[in-house]
């Protein structure tokens, strides 16, 4: 007499599933540390390449340079996809990767070809603003991982991907312009705009295209919260050297320290006077 197999429990499936999970978390884990640095390298290639499109243009090399490495970080965000224990939870946390990864197909499919002449400049310029976008926040994520953790140098090298995009993007919209306007000649210029710009200080430019005033606009938002975050470092710097000496307005950090020895003995004092006065 055969007996048909009894049913998995709960409890069963739940630990299968969990173990499940976290083998593909450790090979997830394994295929990132395997192409960190190649992945790294191509990134800050694709970033270099992406400037040189936005203000001289690629040759058919160049331009088939950057699209094997775009295919490149498809395969590799699939792959990774494909690993992550929870689908939906890594979409959700890296969707901007997504969508910077989306964005390069609109052009490669030709998908503008499709729009009337009349708003085909319009839908160029948007592209490239969203490409400056979506490779700016790519380029910080490649910082990122590349330093392992956000400090100073973190906010350095992001100003300086977001300085050299951002003019790049400037000049692309800024440079050919309606006669009679008067907008950025050289790469040059854009780069002094954009960093007159992450200064806070300003140029007597102003953008003429809509294109060119949000990604002005972003640029400024961005410039206000670096200039914060340096600010508070410096005051937080000076503060600490001040703090060193002796002769600092602030307490030192010597003085607090004697000061916290002074009660140590002042308690000890105050305790042994107390235990005198209970024994007889």
């Amino acid at each position: 007499m055969r007996y048909s197999d009894p049913p998995e429990s709960p409890t069963l499936d739940s630990h299968s599933e969990r173990l499940c999970q976290q083998e593909r978390s450790e090979v997830l884990q394994q295929w990132e540390d395997w192409l960190e640095t190649p992945m790294l390298v191509l990134g800050f290639a694709w970033l270099g390449l992406f400037i040189v499109e936005l203000v001289w243009g690629l040759n058919p090399l160049l331009a088939a340079i950057g699209t094997l490495i775009w295919i490149v970080f498809i395969i590799d965000f699939g792959i990774k996809l494909l690993l992550a224990p929870c689908r939906v939870f890594y979409l959700q946390h890296h969707w901007l990767t997504a969508f910077s990864l989306f964005v390069p197909a609109l052009r490669t499919l030709r998908i503008l070809q499709v729009i009337r002449p009349l708003r085909s400049i319009h839908a160029v310029r948007g592209l490239q603003l969203l490409q400056v976008m979506t490779r700016t926040n790519k380029g910080m994520r490649v910082l990122a991982a590349s330093m392992g953790r956000r400090g100073f140098g973190y906010v350095v090298g992001a100003t300086a991907i977001v300085t050299l995009l951002g003019s790049a993007g400037m000049y692309a919209f800024e440079h050919e312009l309606s006669v009679g306007a008067a907008g950025i000649p050289d790469y040059g210029t854009a780069l002094w705009w954009t960093a007159m710009v992450m200064t806070t200080v300003g140029s007597d430019y102003f953008p003429k295209t809509a294109e060119g005033r949000v990604l002005c606009f972003l640029l400024a938002l961005y410039a206000v919260a670096i200039c914060g975050y340096v600010t508070a470092t410096l005051a937080t710097f000076f503060v600490g050297q001040d703090a060193g000496s002796d002769d600092a307005e602030l307490a030192g950090a010597k003085s607090i320290q004697a000061l916290q020895a002074e009660i140590t003995a002042l308690r000890t004092e105050i305790q042994a006077l107390a235990q005198r006065d209970v024994d007889p």
